[in-house]
């Protein structure tokens, strides 16, 4: 059984230790550290990270190598995030967070996760993300906050 590839932007590396995402994002961790998820992290995101709190930070150190995929910079994501700028998905101000769903578009993820529920977690600009990859010649992408993806302890 091929396990889902799950994109996480720094929000959801961030919600583990924040009061209000902590349960969901901890479990969605949980999940990839086990190995029932398979964890896509990008070097956007690290980028993201770097002047992140060290418990933050170490998070990422808990999932194991195997069960975590390096998602690099490149030209074809950035194409995509500018195909996203140009659709008017979200403003210029925004593009870093075009960037995070085109590459987790790009590398083929499963589901982009997120705790942006302004400029990427919010049913409008999913539609729009979607058409514009489909224009573009990808498929879309689903894009969920970490509690949607959940599964039950005993599906484990």
């Amino acid at each position: 059984m091929r396990h889902l590839l799950i994109y996480v932007d720094a929000s959801v590396v961030g919600g583990c230790e924040d009061e209000k995402f902590s349960e969901d994002s901890l479990s969605l961790w949980r999940l990839f550290i086990s190995g029932a998820y398979i964890m896509g992290i990008s070097e956007h995101t690290l980028r993201e990270l770097a002047g992140a709190p060290e418990p933050v930070r170490r998070r990422l150190q808990e999932v194991p190598e195997a069960h975590r995929i390096a998602i690099a910079d490149n030209a074809e994501a950035d194409e995509l995030a500018e195909a996203y700028l140009e659709h008017r998905v979200v403003g210029p101000g925004s593009r870093a967070d075009a960037l995070h769903v085109a590459l987790a578009t790009v590398s083929g993820s499963d589901v982009l996760v997120s705790w942006n529920f302004k400029h990427i977690v919010n049913l409008g600009r999913i539609r729009l993300f979607s058409a514009v990859s489909l224009e573009m010649g990808y498929r879309g992408i689903e894009i969920r906050s970490p509690k949607e993806v959940l599964r039950d302890e005993e599906d484990l």
